[in-house]
């Protein structure tokens, strides 16, 4: 295959907010240590994403030491929300699955969320994502657990796939969209040196010393239509997913991961091929 390697890390402190480039990060059963853990909720326990709300996808979370995040957004003060303590826990409701998670301690981060939103929201952590959410079942083995992500520890793409889809733009109805950003995808892991949809036929990977099962192709929604910087949404990528990568139902783009080792994984990492 060639000498593939990992050109990027990120995470998302709070679930459907803007994305956090690192160099490294510590690899947790559940994800990339700090991803997803925070969640917003609406006044119906529902998590809210940038399905309902584009404009999360300017505001920002920044990780503190210990896990608490920093809240920024366009016309708002930033508002540091520490970890809260364990105690009362709050059902969430996330894509069907529900899910107990605690509240901030403080009122000004449900005050900032709701501000920020214009609709009433919660801002709510999970405190032990050891025990608190199963992998989907239909492709989990038994044990493995995931934060608030959508239903996996980590998606990886690939930067040739990337570009061969937004070759695939350029030829549509729609080319005036492209080329489109990696963030529009908000994965965790990008691994450049592969070809293009080799990650379709991968089982096994290995990222530097870390091991990671490769659980199923990642179906895509609205959200990829949605410009990262602007809030604004558009046509692509779903059009030409729909015409060119449609498997099993879904319109698909990237792999979700279930880590089967603990460890640090960097930026120019390897990416081995193990099944």
């Amino acid at each position: 295959m060639g000498n593939a390697q990992l050109l990027s890390i990120h995470v998302h402190p709070v679930k459907a907010l803007r994305s956090l480039a690192l160099r490294e990060a510590d690899v947790e059963p559940w994800g990339l240590a700090g991803d997803r853990r925070w969640a917003l909720v609406d006044d119906g326990g529902r998590v809210v994403t940038q399905r309902q709300q584009p404009r999360l996808a300017l505001a920002a979370a920044e990780l503190m030491p210990g896990g608490g995040v920093v809240l920024s957004g366009p016309g708002m003060e930033s508002l540091t929300v520490p970890v809260p303590e364990p105690g009362e826990t709050l059902t969430l409701d996330i894509f069907g699955d529900k899910v107990e998670g605690v509240p901030a301690a403080d009122p000004a981060a449900h005050a900032w969320c709701s501000e920020y939103l214009g609709a009433p929201t919660r801002l709510v952590h999970m405190d032990d994502p050891a025990t608190r959410r199963p992998v989907e079942p239909e492709y989990a083995l038994p044990g493995e657990t995931v934060t608030f992500a959508d239903g996996y520890p980590l998606l990886l793409t690939s930067a040739a796939s990337l570009d061969a889809l937004n070759s695939l733009i350029s030829e549509g109805r729609h080319a005036a969209e492209g080329p489109l950003p990696m963030n529009r995808f908000r994965p965790n892991v990008v691994v450049g040196g592969a070809g293009a949809w080799a990650e379709d036929d991968w089982s096994l990977i290995a990222i530097g010393d870390v091991t990671f099962r490769v659980a199923k192709m990642c179906g895509r929604c609205v959200v990829t239509t949605t410009d990262q910087d602007h809030a604004v949404r558009g046509k692509e990528p779903l059009h030409s997913l729909g015409r060119h990568r449609h498997v099993g139902g879904k319109l698909v783009f990237g792999q979700n991961l279930v880590p089967r080792s603990r460890g640090t994984i960097r930026v120019g990492d390897p990416v081995t091929i193990l099944e």
